[in-house]
């Protein structure tokens, strides 16, 4: 099968597409016949090494988060699916791969694809919103007529969080440009900050909660907006020993975060608040959950550009640009 793949990490590393052999099926294994997929920040971190603290593969490496398909075989204890069925999916941390024709992928990962919606559509989703899905109920337990900022709103992620906050019943402030301005009120937002023009921390105060996507100091700013027990969830910022608790890293990697944290620990501390970094984990029932407020229209994809596997890196620069409003895909089939 084709894919897309690299050799070795490194940020001037080439994304080569090349043969690869056929993914073995294990028993509660379904194998997908890819027809789209998404490409997300996690991607070219993962190419450039940055996230090998959290993330270890093996070379050659297939990149590519979340996909679309048709099912062409279902192991042996698989139940909920046939081949024909149309999915979605993220398929879990330790089997990514989908700039590629094919994927075998774990059935507690995927869900039938939104009726509603094409193949490329589809792939749009699975990544963001698990993500903003975990962060807003999981963690933040968003509730309606709390106030929310959420950063980069035009984004791929912003441009979801966005539908799901106010489907919530939350007040959503976001940062745009002049170029994301109409994308993000079109999506709902009640405030857009222009971050180009504006400072947010000076424009925003007693908010109850902030969804972050850049890190640094976007990050540490947000700390100055939250009103007392307010919560920050960040995918971009540094893990802290929280996290490395949670998600049972040991503690010497939990002590390194706690020490590379601790500006943030600091923040909380005098603000009185709570950070928390978000990584997302997969989840098949958090999928069905999503599709059906897609089929109900509470949440519409939002595509910037849609390229070919042949064309993969020439994607993934796009998306590391930050020009992108809305996804990029990537069309297999």
């Amino acid at each position: 099968m084709k894919a897309a793949i690299i050799e070795k990490y490194g940020k001037d590393v080439p994304l080569i597409v090349t043969e690869q052999p056929m993914p073995a099926v294990g028993e509660h294994d379904v194998l997908v016949e890819i027809h789209a997929a998404s490409l997300n920040p996690i991607d070219y971190k993962i190419k450039e090494g940055k996230v090998k603290l959290l993330l270890s593969y093996k070379f050659p490496l297939i990149l590519g988060n979340d996909f679309s398909g048709v099912v062409v075989k279902v192991g042996q204890r698989v139940n909920a699916f046939k081949p024909g069925d149309e999915v979605y999916g993220r398929p879990r941390k330790s089997r990514i791969g989908t700039l590629a024709e094919f994927i075998a992928v774990h059935e507690d990962d995927i869900s039938p694809k939104p009726h509603n919606l094409s193949f490329e559509e589809a792939a749009s989703i699975p990544l963001v919103g698990l993500t903003t899905y975990q962060a807003f109920s999981d963690i933040l337990k968003l509730q309606k007529g709390q106030k929310i900022l959420i950063h980069a709103g035009s984004g791929g992620v912003g441009t979801f969080a966005i539908q799901l906050a106010k489907w919530m019943g939350a007040f959503v402030a976001t940062t745009a440009s002049d170029k994301g301005y109409n994308l993000v009120k079109s999506m709902g937002a009640d405030l857009i900050i222009n971050y180009r023009k504006e400072n947010f921390e000076e424009k925003l105060t007693g908010y109850d909660a902030v969804f972050d996507t850049l890190g640094g100091t976007a990050l540490e700013k947000s700390f100055r907006i939250l009103k007392p027990g307010g919560q920050i969830v960040s995918v971009s910022g540094m893990p802290n020993a929280r996290f490395g608790r949670e998600a049972k890293l040991g503690w010497m990697k939990t002590a390194v975060l706690s020490l590379v944290s601790r500006k943030l620990a600091a923040l909380e501390k005098k603000t009185r608040t709570k950070y928390h970094f978000l990584f997302m984990k997969s989840s098949g029932a958090q999928l069905r959950i999503i599709k059906e407020l897609i089929e109900q229209g509470h949440i519409k994809p939002v595509i910037d550009k849609v390229f070919h596997l042949k064309d993969a890196g020439q994607a993934l620069h796009y998306l590391e640009s930050g020009s992108a409003k809305g996804k990029v895909i990537v069309k297999i089939k």
